[in-house]
């Protein structure tokens, strides 16, 4: 099928070309006899086909000597049926015109009587190339070709709606003097230029967008990000199990008040039980003790200040109710096991470091979330530029499929052209979905790492980044970020807190392998004082000896009873002046009379005291637990030696890779700014072969693709190199301070002292 999409009419346009000679180019008249004629006439007869083997062969043909030497190739079974007719010199007509050539380059110059007519056209052969006749070789004898009859074929009349699919004969007679061959063209009308695929996205509200920098994307993702808030929770456990250990060395006040109340049997004359044979006794107890575990130096002191109100129906009692108060203080101080170190501080120091570790995690975590929103954001920004690239690329396909309908539908161009066109714009179609789902994963993972809520409304929202990405031509010093990573990965300096951990607990292990001595100690001070037992003593004047009356239960009554008797027998008179006697309460000291106020004074008088020093001494004879346990740490610690090499390994390959990804991203970028450049100069230059008919469609949408793909290339690169500063960032830890970011520690310093 021709250009123009009919097969008849091009073979015949083709057909009716002719050859110009040398002397055609020169502008001189060509001018031949008729026996040359007939004489060209008679070379110009193909030979007969052979066989069918050889009909789709090629072989080299010449022209006759005198003319220019012109190899040409021509199928067999074209030439071997080509007849071959002398034209009426006549002027080129329209029907005349090679239908491949564009329209505007039509052939002005006038065909010679003499010429001989073309064979029909090579498809192989590329269009503008003159092929001279076939003609047989030397040695080869042509039999006599049969000569049709000199008639003129009526010229077939085509219609204007359905176009002729019969191929051309090969014994087609070239049209009579003055007859004009018109092309059948169908009637085509150009068609309407598809619209632009629909880019909305599922559950995104194009109409409600959110203009969005890096900085505040970091911002968000700190404040609502789920993995830092699990991040930060986990420092605050850590500060309140440190809290928690701290509490034994906050002093402990003890209150206790009590009221103790007994009846006891008494069967002691000294008692003080009476006839009734109980005595009852009522106390009021107010004790209060105050301990503290002291961090520095591992004593324990306690403070006690006891208060007792007692009364009692005893009659052998001086006060009666009294009071007595009692207050000292205790204390056990080690002297060589657990003075530096004991359980208690053991716990605290490592807690201290496991504080320390998880605010290390903590700046990881950060420093992780951070990048993984640098990352994410670059890569959105990537997916909206990619976005507008592939936009512009359809809408330029757009514009080709316009200028290709009015094309056809102009005869210009051939119906089949259409199917090219259609098909670079579904692929390009395609490629527009697949940037917009691309939109869409980008923009979901940068919500993810900034809403903590999946109910929030910035999920329908559209994020539109704001910024651009970043380039420096400045490579970067590899011995600097090496150092920089080993002073700030949190990783390393975790494992410095773990080998501190080691060191503490080699330190409890080791002290508890010592003897325990102790040095112990009482100091006590106490205070009485009551009212006195005004019951027990009578004020009133009695005799010294009681009378008779008194004789049978007092044995000085019964004494002085027999005396008087004795007396009498004497004839001497009996006793009767017995002394008086008048009791006092005069035997209790003053000190001791009196309220509570008297017993405080007494109390912090000290007057009445107590001391009591003592040491105790602990030796054991093996010790294995302390010793196994000794032991244990100390493998450990070569255990975290090893983990710490490791570690700086790990970080140092990190770092080299990071360098190196930002070095090549560096280079890209310069490469792919070229590479567009180059693709843009090569896309102009293609579309003005174009528009002179020296390009086709398929070179135009590949340089158009070349184009994308360049600019696609630049973008990537310029986002990988963004990422790739981000890693580095990151390989290194100086991610918070690139960003601004300051991390206060969760608990204050002087809050981690013993």
């Amino acid at each position: 099928m021709s250009a123009f999409g009919n097969a008849a009419a091009s073979d015949n346009s083709r057909a009716k070309a002719t050859n110009v000679s040398a002397s055609d180019k020169d502008g001189a008249k060509p001018s031949a006899s008729p026996a040359d004629v007939s004489s060209d006439a008679a070379k110009s007869k193909p030979a007969p086909q052979t066989n069918a083997k050889t009909s789709g062969r090629r072989r080299a043909v010449s022209k006759k000597i005198g003319e220019p030497f012109v190899v040409a190739t021509a199928d067999l079974h074209q030439t071997s049926t080509q007849t071959p007719a002398t034209q009426p010199p006549s002027s080129q007509t329209p029907a005349q015109t090679d239908a491949t050539r564009p329209p505007g380059t039509e052939q002005q110059q006038t065909v010679p009587p003499t010429a001989r007519p073309n064979p029909p056209a090579n498809p192989q052969t590329p269009p503008g190339t003159q092929q001279p006749a076939p003609q047989t070789p030397p040695g080869v004898q042509t039999p006599p070709a049969s000569q049709p009859p000199a008639t003129t074929a009526p010229s077939p009349a085509p219609t204007a709606t359905t176009p002729s699919t019969t191929p051309p004969s090969e014994t087609t007679t070239p049209p009579t003097a003055g007859e004009i061959q018109e092309p059948n063209f169908p009637s085509v009308q150009p068609r309407p230029v598809p619209p632009m695929p629909s880019l909305e996205r599922v559950g995104v509200n194009g109409g409600d967008s959110l203009s969005l920098t890096l900085n505040e994307a970091i911002r968000r993702a700190l404040e609502n990000n789920n993995d830092i808030e699990v991040a930060r929770n986990d420092v605050r456990l850590a500060e309140q199990q440190l809290y928690a250990l701290q509490g034994v060395f906050d002093p402990v006040f003890t209150y206790t008040p009590e009221v103790n109340n007994s009846v006891r049997p008494v069967v002691n004359i000294f008692g003080g039980a009476g006839t009734a044979g109980t005595v009852t006794t009522t106390d009021y107890n107010n004790n209060a003790t105050v301990n503290k575990q002291f961090g520095r130096g591992g004593g324990n002191f306690t403070y006690f200040f006891n208060n007792t109100r007692e009364a009692t129906s005893a009659s052998n009692t001086s006060i009666n109710p009294f009071y007595s108060s009692a207050q000292g203080l205790q204390f056990t101080q080690p002297l060589w096991r657990n003075r530096s170190i004991d359980r208690n501080r053991q716990q605290i120091r490592i807690q201290r470091k496991r504080l320390e570790q998880s605010d290390s995690d903590f700046r990881l975590r950060t420093i992780a979330v951070i990048s993984q929103v640098q990352r994410a954001y670059w890569d959105l920004v990537f997916a909206l530029r990619n976005e507008q690239n592939q936009i512009a690329n359809v809408k330029l396909a757009q514009e080709n499929f316009r200028r290709t309908e009015a094309s056809v539908a102009a005869g210009a161009s051939a119906p089949l052209d259409r199917a090219e066109i259609e098909t670079e714009l579904a692929t390009r179609e395609d490629a527009l979905l697949i940037a917009n789902q691309q939109v869409t994963v980008a923009e979901n993972t940068l919500k993810t790492l900034m809403l903590k809520d999946p109910l929030s409304s910035d999920w329908s929202k559209v994020l539109v980044p704001t910024d651009e990405p970043s380039f420096d031509e400045t490579p970067f010093n590899l011995e600097t970020a090496l150092k920089e990573a080993s002073e700030n990965r949190p990783e390393v300096r975790r494992l410095k807190l773990e080998q501190e951990v080691n060191d503490i607990n080699l330190q409890f292990y080791k002290n508890q392998t010592k003897p325990r001595v102790d040095l112990t100690g009482t100091f006590q001070t106490n205070g009485l004082a009551g009212t006195p037992n005004t019951t027990s003593v009578s004020t009133t004047p009695s005799p010294l000896i009681l009378g008779d009356t008194f004789a049978s239960t007092s044995a000085s009554a019964f004494l002085l009873q027999q005396l008087n008797q004795t007396r009498q027998a004497l004839g001497l008179l009996p006793i009767t002046n017995v002394p008086t006697v008048t009791p006092t309460a005069t035997g209790i000291p003053s000190q001791f009379v009196g309220g509570y106020g008297q017993t405080l004074q007494n109390l912090f008088s000290f007057s009445t005291r107590q001391v009591v020093v003592g040491v105790t001494i602990q030796i054991p004879f093996k010790n294995r637990v302390a010793q196994a346990n000794l032991a244990t740490a100390r493998i450990q610690r070569d255990q975290l030696a090893a983990q710490t090499r490791g570690q700086e390994q790990t970080v140092e390959v990190d770092v080299r890779n990071a360098v190196q990804a930002v070095e090549t991203a560096r280079r890209r970028v310069i490469f792919a700014r070229e590479a567009s450049q180059s693709a843009e100069e090569q896309l102009a230059g293609e579309r003005r072969l174009f528009q002179v008919g020296r390009s086709t469609q398929f070179l135009l949408f590949q340089r158009e693709n070349a184009l994308v793909n360049a600019r696609n290339q630049q973008l990537q690169a310029e986002t990988d190199y963004n990422k790739a500063l981000s890693d580095l960032q990151r390989a290194t830890s100086t991610t918070l301070r690139a960003n601004n970011i300051i991390i206060d520690s969760p608990v204050p310093p002087e809050k981690f002292k013993d």
